[in-house]
């Protein structure tokens, strides 16, 4: 089995500081060979980082093997880019309560891992391959195949790196894909990049397709998604260098983490924490400019014993379940969640005054 592996330094990571060889890889490979049916498992509400990743290991096995797998998530793809990366690169992924899981001899997953709380699989469900980039939940003795690289920037960007080491060729659906995910996951390489995502980001560039990627970043949208934003602006509330904002009950729940980053451009502004009620869950994101805070422990501070939550150094996400969506109650949990954040991040709360 092979163990999670770390660094703090995007430069100072590349693949040869990864202990997961060409030999281990295929060993992998071996093993799931004539196993049965396969289910690759995306983060709920996936983003292109997980759809690509899934996508990735699915080529990766059928190349190797000549075994299909299932494409599975929890949740729904609301974001209009993803709904346009999946349309638009004719990506097949089954909502995971269309399927019945005994019937899988093996179960991957990808950008998410058993108990993280952001994925759709019953707690009893084994796992065999956990392939992920944020830091590791617990230690994963009983799995077969654990790689976690929480200095990787993407998890596409390993799975780019095992089918480059397996001499797995990259079609241009496939290119477009794994190079949207690297973009969109560190903005560019601008966030929480490596030196091994950066190497994918301009190998993938040639391959991809232009035209798809430029109909993926700028999809057309509703209404709603333009009275959501103006929800956010009237909502939100600065205290300092903090900004808060509420979006109410969403549609969408991969609004949150849009409107965080489109609110952390507020000058003055190095932290963001957003939330939106989806379907009795309470949705939060926070971001911050700042990358030595590590949100992602930042957050599960603020969720300790009322959620589940994760994340990076900038980046975080969480989740409150069974929250009532009346307005008292989201006032208060925002108040509470506001009130433990300060504490976590040490800085003093002031007074609020509302962005517009």
């Amino acid at each position: 089995m092979n163990k999670p592996i770390s660094s703090s330094d995007p430069e100072e990571s590349s693949t040869s500081d990864i202990s997961i060889t060409t030999d281990s890889v295929s060993s992998m490979i071996e093993w799931l060979r004539g196993r049965g049916k396969i289910l690759i498992v995306c983060h709920d509400n996936p983003d292109p980082d997980s759809i690509a990743a899934a996508v990735a290991l699915r080529h990766l096995i059928l190349m190797k093997t000549g075994q299909d797998a299932v494409l599975s998530y929890g949740g729904v793809i609301g974001r209009s880019e993803n709904r346009q990366m999946v349309e638009l690169l004719e990506i097949t992924l089954v909502p995971i309560s269309e399927l019945t899981l005994s019937q899988f001899a093996v179960v991957c997953v990808v950008d998410t891992q058993p108990d993280a709380g952001n994925n759709s699989l019953p707690a009893e469900q084994p796992v065999h391959l956990v392939i992920d980039h944020h830091p590791p939940k617990k230690e994963y003795g009983d799995i077969f195949w654990v790689d976690i690289r929480e200095n990787y920037g993407a998890s596409a960007t390993i799975l780019y790196e095992y089918l480059n080491g397996q001499n797995v060729s990259i079609n241009t659906k496939l290119a477009t894909s794994l190079f949207y995910a690297i973009k969109s996951e560190t903005q560019d390489l601008g966030r929480e990049w490596s030196k091994a995502d950066r190497e994918a980001y301009l190998k993938l560039l040639p391959l991809s397709n232009n035209q798809i990627l430029y109909n993926i970043i700028h999809p057309q949208v509703t209404a709603d998604y333009f009275s959501t934003f103006a929800t956010a602006l009237k909502n939100a509330r600065v205290y300092g260098e903090m900004l808060v904002f509420n979006l109410q009950k969403i549609e969408n729940p991969d609004l949150v983490a849009e409107l965080a980053d489109f609110l952390l451009r507020q000058q003055g502004v190095n932290y963001v924490l957003g939330m939106g009620w989806f379907n009795t869950t309470q949705i939060l994101s926070m971001r911050s400019l700042n990358p030595d805070v590590k949100l992602g422990s930042v957050i599960q501070e603020m969720v300790a014993g009322i959620g589940t939550a994760g994340g990076h150094g900038m980046v975080a996400g969480g989740q409150v379940r069974d929250i009532a969506e009346d307005e008292q109650t989201q006032q208060n949990l925002e108040k509470r969640l506001t009130e433990r954040m300060f504490r976590a991040l040490n800085l003093p709360k002031g007074p609020g005054t509302l962005l517009i």
